[in-house]
């Protein structure tokens, strides 16, 4: 795969950026997407200042990002757990088998 040279909007500014053909579906919907939360966060709130709006939002994307990387951690946790006490049980189940 090779890269290509793309130019994204993100409030009303124009990046160019050189990415891999593969992440390109990827980062224009995260454009899409961040653009979006600064028109919602404009519409809601009294704030104007592009700045402040670009802040906003990547105060609430990485309060998502932590959250849902504790999610998992918890998660795995929980699966961890569950293992060790399968291989309890199959370890008693086999004890008896002998």
């Amino acid at each position: 795969m090779g890269s290509i040279s793309i130019k994204i909007n993100i409030a009303d500014r124009i990046y160019p950026l050189r990415i891999k053909t593969e992440e390109e579906e990827a980062i224009r919907h995260a454009a899409k997407l961040i653009n979006e939360k600064i028109k919602e966060l404009q519409d809601n709130y009294a704030v104007r200042d592009q700045q402040d709006l670009l802040s906003m939002c990547v105060l609430q994307h990485t309060v998502r990002m932590i959250q849902s990387e504790r999610a998992v951690e918890v998660g795995q946790s929980e699966l961890q757990e569950s293992v060790r006490e399968l291989d309890s049980l199959l370890s008693e189940f086999f004890e008896k088998m002998d």
